[in-house]
């Protein structure tokens, strides 16, 4: 079986894992505060153009969404979030578990937020005249890339922090495709730019190439204070904490975290030229790592002989949305093989 399910099927980069054997009988501190992890902060700072910034490693996504929300959020308040963002169909209720609530707001056809969705519903709490009934929005959540594989543009980025600096809403951006969403074609966004546009950010290492591990970016120094209980008491805080660092700062030595997420992207890409070419169309037009074909449901049978991948929606009675999805581990031989039997159908 050849696997397109994921981007975690693998454990790590090789680099990766000869950088921890290397290091595997030094003695550090632990808890995150060792030189490795000072030199990853600084590597990321650099990649982020930007001296002023908070970077703690935390060992997963999950962790890393309940603690930066848990940390901005006052008892009241809840976060915007697309309603097919992450907090809401894949977190299994672990911000609600916080105490605070994930505020579904509509998307565009693409899964993103708009500046404008996000005005108007806070500006419906606001005019509502029982509004201290209501659960308050104290923050937004977007995801680059997002479940549907799409990314924000510079401009909708721009637009979106526009309106939350003028609501006073913190913006958090969910990186834990983040190589990949920087790495796509025609992305016209940097790392530079979501240092620039939101108040806190992380850097995804579980499905970029590291075994386990985000990079929390705080920029907005109101958002800094305590962070560090925050994360020991949400189960972020790796002990052996070197093992994050010395991961992300292989990653971020000589720009590997970009070699490989534009890996993956280029082959996803050519996945979908080959499916677009048989006559199939798309259900979102991504450009990242991850490609939503919409089959005969003969031909996703057809596949699902010889190559795993994930079943999205059904598309009338007669057609399905599935997810292919690369890697920073997909091996060329593989795409090319599943391209090949493309054609033959």
């Amino acid at each position: 079986m050849i696997r397109f399910e994921c981007d975690y099927a693998e454990g790590m980069h090789p680099r990766i894992l000869e950088r921890l054997m290397e290091t595997n009988m030094e003695q550090t501190a632990g808890y995150g505060v060792d030189p490795h992890c000072d030199r990853a902060r600084e590597l990321i700072k650099q990649a982020c153009g930007k001296e002023d910034l908070d970077v703690h490693f935390l060992v997963g996504g999950t962790q890393a969404n309940m603690t930066v929300i848990a940390a901005t959020l006052r008892p009241h308040q809840g976060v915007f979030c697309a309603d097919s963002g992450h907090l809401n169909v894949h977190e299994t209720g672990a911000i609600e578990a916080t105490g605070h609530k994930v505020i579904i707001l509509p998307t565009t056809q693409d899964g993103k937020l708009t500046a404008e969705a996000i005005q108007e519903a806070y500006d419906a709490h606001w005019g509502d005249a029982t509004h201290e009934h209501i659960v308050q929005p104290g923050m937004v959540y977007i995801s680059q890339s997002t479940e549907d594989g799409t990314t924000y543009t510079k401009a909708e980025l721009e637009a979106i922090s526009a309106t939350c600096r003028k609501c006073e809403l913190p913006l958090f951006i969910d990186g834990a495709r983040m190589g990949y969403a920087l790495m796509a074609e025609g992305a016209d966004f940097t790392l530079n730019d979501m240092a620039n546009l939101a108040d806190v950010f992380y850097i995804g290492g579980t499905k970029v190439g590291a075994m386990m591990g985000e990079a929390v970016v705080i920029v907005n120094p109101a958002l800094r204070k305590d962070f560090r209980y925050l994360i020991k008491q949400r189960g972020g805080m790796l002990a052996k904490g070197r093992l994050l660092g010395i991961q992300f700062e292989t990653l971020f030595e000589e720009g590997l975290y970009f070699e490989v997420a534009k890996h993956a992207d280029d082959l996803a890409m050519k996945i979908r030229r080959a499916f677009e070419a048989k006559g199939i169309e798309m259900l979102f037009d991504s450009r990242t790592n991850q490609q939503f074909p919409i089959l005969p449901n003969e031909m996703m049978e057809k596949l699902a002989e010889k190559y795993a991948f994930s079943f999205w929606c059904k598309v009338g009675e007669t057609h399905s949305a599935v997810r292919f999805c690369t890697s920073w581990a997909t091996q060329e031989e593989n795409v090319e093989e599943l391209l090949a039997d493309i054609e033959k159908m």
